[in-house]
């Protein structure tokens, strides 16, 4: 494949010694390359001047350029200083691997031996790092002169890439590979090895803390089995620093107000397959909270006002981040009460005898400053007054210390830049300031491809196509569709953040939905419509949305031998239905909350024209109590959530339809089935050779409902760097109200059609379980499995509830 290979570069040498000439000419002798190099005596004892100056063996280096390198020109005296630097000065190029002077009478001869110009640079063995990311941080390329020099501080560069990677083991071999032409490929022979792990994280000087306690506090992680998803066990600098500040603020949160790391070192094994970190402390003593006091200087704030926002109390434990979260809610409630330059400075005082530390707020104005005017920058795709209205302030609005973090928060949460820096500067006056937002725009387009499982609609895939921000005006634009075993979906939406230039959400949504519920229903229901959405917000935790909705539904594929309430539902029905929530949130996330209350109040109203006529009501209410108190760990929560719900009919009972009934099960009472508990009746008898057998109930849902559920999540031992978290559950729930268009309960009435129905009670049905969530790289897979506790007859039980979707 190649003509030949020479040994590792570490072997050669560069400007090889050159010997005086068999023609008998002096020569002044170069050395190795960053050598200092020498004149011999044979060039300059005979003194003179030089009259002219050849050069030799030159190829692709011109003549003047070489000369243009050298200190000594003709006309110059033979002198051995000035040859030396011009020596020096030839190598210092790089260009040449040998130079040789030499003296013929009163001429210089300048002989060189050209280093080679790099035709290819290769790598191999590399498989943890990509061939153009090595070649990105390399000096040496392709048709780049060649220095040993260069190759090796590629070695080094490549070698500190796999370390920042926790690889210490690499070794990195240079070869040369010789061509014509004076050309040479070069290739970077890789051992990778194996991943240099983190063997033992060792604390020194814990007395209060064991070291599994610590252990989780530092985002470092000694190495396991499970953790071949995770990098948390590869060794950084930077990380084992980071930790240590993560160890300092535990630490101050419990209450240790002298505590100090001493040292933060990680040693390399001597088989450069593992580290070992040890982080070296002092504790001190744990503090408690003295005297809590109020200062104020701000002018028409009391102090007792002050002091109702103040949650902490005298001998509770010392927490600096809680003494600074306080602080922070003081200064924003009283910046929002109409005193812009509120300021509030917590301060302490130790008392190390008896342990405490006497907390004082004090309150005052600061300097009033204001934004004289708000510039952004960076904003090839965003409009300007997209990113505008969003932000918190304006110009002739208040400038105070938060005003640039909430700036960048802002602009952050808005999702369209890969980065967000806010600067400020002095404006035309002392008290004017200049706001720069300097954005970096990212792609806002998004292509899904994926698939999963659910045990309601059975094995499913799924594809999209979402612009968030489309043309760059803020509109929420996409595509998407779903199919799976039990059920298809397409839905084409368009949101507007702020719809006509006000602080509303404005939207519509076009969609086709096709169920077959033959795991747990007797027939198929196919929807086709359009919503409207509208929604504002009156402030931070309070919203409302109004929803209109026209949809075409068709009931088919029912079961022959299903229930005559069931049958009676055959055919198309239009719903014509506005909706309007209520909703009031003050949780700190939307996803996983730690603490906070959601209250959500709902109504539905249909009959404004369409078949189905009916008002609905509906209330939910959710509420998070974070437990570090108790546990010491922010991953434990306790949720306490409930509801209710209501439909009066507006029409005569033809308008009914079971579809618009509430159903308690599956994800509102888990232990049972999807409408598993209710109103429900069995299918008709067989009644001939060609009529299949009734196997199953039908569910035909509820007028009345109620649940209730408390919930505890907790982190799983030694899962966390998998994305494992756990639950346990306590559900509790009822529906009852048969709703249908005629009734067969009446065997009087009913005749041969008579049907019973069971399952009609308001009589609490309650179950108990465990659940497991895994934010897996394929997806967010659930498995939940309850046992009901309490139970009606022919209530339909399920025992275990899986779910798993996964996006690319």
């Amino acid at each position: 494949m190649f003509p030949f290979v020479c040994s590792s570069v570490h072997a050669q040498t560069t400007g090889n010694v050159s010997h005086n000439s068999s023609h008998g000419k002096k020569a002044v002798k170069s050395t190795h390359h960053g050598k200092k190099g020498s004149v011999g005596k044979n060039v300059t004892k005979q003194g003179g001047i030089i009259q002219s100056i050849q050069v030799v063996g030159n190829d692709r280096v011109e003549t003047p350029t070489v000369l243009s390198y050298m200190l000594a020109q003709p006309g110059d005296p033979f002198n051995k200083d000035l040859l030396d630097r011009s020596l020096k000065t030839l190598y210092a190029t790089g260009l040449f691997k040998d130079i040789t002077f030499h003296r013929s009478g009163n001429d210089l001869q300048v002989k060189v031996v050209e280093n080679p110009i790099v035709n290819v640079v290769a790598f191999e063995g590399n498989h943890k790092m990509k061939d153009g990311d090595l070649l990105k941080y390399t000096s040496l390329k392709p048709r780049a002169v060649y220095s040993p020099a260069l190759i090796s501080e590629d070695r080094k560069r490549i070698l500190a890439m796999y370390a920042a990677k926790g690889r210490y083991s690499v070794t990195v071999t240079p070869q040369i590979i010789h061509l014509s032409k004076n050309r040479i490929d070069v290739i970077y022979k890789i051992n990778e090895g194996p991943k240099t792990a983190i063997e033992k994280l060792a604390f020194v000087g814990n007395h209060a803390f064991s070291e599994a306690r610590l252990a989780q506090v530092t985002s470092s992680k000694e190495t396991a089995w499970y953790r071949f998803l995770s990098s948390a066990d590869e060794y950084n600098p930077e990380r084992v620093k980071y930790d240590a500040e993560l160890l300092r603020r535990f630490y101050l949160r419990n209450g240790y107000v002298d505590f100090k790391i001493v040292n933060a070192t990680g040693e390399l094994s001597p088989d450069h397959k593992s580290f070992y970190i040890t982080y070296t402390m002092v504790e001190g003593p744990q503090y408690r909270l003295g005297k809590v006091d109020v200062r104020s200087n701000l002018e028409g704030v009391k102090e007792d006002k002050v002091r109702e926002m103040i949650v902490m109390h005298k001998g509770q434990i010392y927490d600096g981040k809680e003494i600074e979260d306080v602080a922070k809610y003081i200064q924003e409630t009283l910046q929002s009460q109409g005193h812009p330059f509120a300021v509030v400075r917590p301060e302490i005082a130790r008392n190390p005898e008896k342990k405490r530390v006497d907390l004082l707020f004090d309150v005052m104005e600061g300097p009033r400053v204001y934004v004289e005017r708000i510039d952004i920058n960076g904003n090839t795709v965003t409009k300007d007054n997209v990113i505008r209205r969003e932000l918190p302030a304006a110009e002739n609005d208040p400038y105070t210390n938060t005003t640039e973090k909430y700036m960048k928060m802002a602009a952050d949460d808005l999702g369209y830049f890969k980065e967000v820096k806010v600067q400020q500067v002095k404006g035309s006056a002392p008290d004017k300031r200049v706001v720069a937002i300097n954005v970096q725009e990212k792609p806002t387009g998004e292509f899904s491809l994926g698939g999963g499982y659910s045990t309601d609609s059975g094995v499913l895939g799924n594809i999209g196509l979402r612009q968030r921000n489309f043309l760059g005006t803020g509109v929420d634009a996409g595509i998407s569709g779903t199919a799976a075993y039990y059920a298809k979906q397409v839905n084409l939406s368009v949101t507007d953040p702020y719809f006509l230039n006000k602080n509303m959400v404005a939207g519509i949504d076009l969609f086709y939905i096709q169920n077959s519920y033959q795991t747990y229903q007797n027939y198929g229901e196919d929807r086709f419509g359009a919503s409207f959405r509208m929604g504002y917000a009156f402030n931070n935790v309070l919203s409302q949305q109004w929803t209109y909705s026209i949809i075409d539904r068709r009931v088919h594929d029912i079961w022959d031998d299903s229930s005559y309430y069931i049958l009676d539902q055959k055919g198309h029905s239009l719903l014509s239905q506005l909706s309007t929530t209520i909703a009031y949130d003050t949780r700190d996330a939307r996803f996983n909350p730690h603490t906070g209350t959601l209250v959500k109040l709902g109504g539905d109203i249909a009959g404004l024209g369409g078949d189905a006529k009916y008002a609905r009501g509906k209330i939910d209410a959710s509420h998070y109590i974070p437990l570090d108190e108790i546990t010491g760990n922010r991953d434990w929560t306790l949720s306490l959530t409930a509801g209710a719900g209501y439909i009066a009919d507006m029409g005569s009972d033809k308008d009914t339809m079971v579809i618009d009934n509430f159903y308690l099960g599956g994800n509102n009472l888990r232990g049972f089935y999807d409408g598993g508990v209710g109103p429900r009746s069995q299918g008709i008898p067989k009644r001939g050779p060609n009529t299949r057998a009734h196997t199953q109930e039908d569910f035909l849902g509820g007028r009345t409902m109620y649940t209730a559920s408390a919930q505890v999540n907790f982190p799983m031992p030694a899962a966390r760097d998998l994305g494992l978290s756990g639950r346990y559950f306590v559900d509790m729930g009822a529906l009852d109200g048969l709703r249908v268009k005629r009734k067969y309960t009446n065997q009087a009435t009913a005749g041969d059609k008579y049907t019973g129905v069971y399952g009609d009670s308001l009589s609490p049905r309650v179950s108990t379980g465990l659940g497991v969530s895994w934010k897996s790289p394929f997806g967010l897979l659930n498995v939940d499995a309850a046992l009901p506790l309490v139970k009606e007859k022919h209530d339909r039980k399920q025992l275990v509830r899986f779910g798993f979707g996964q996006q690319f």
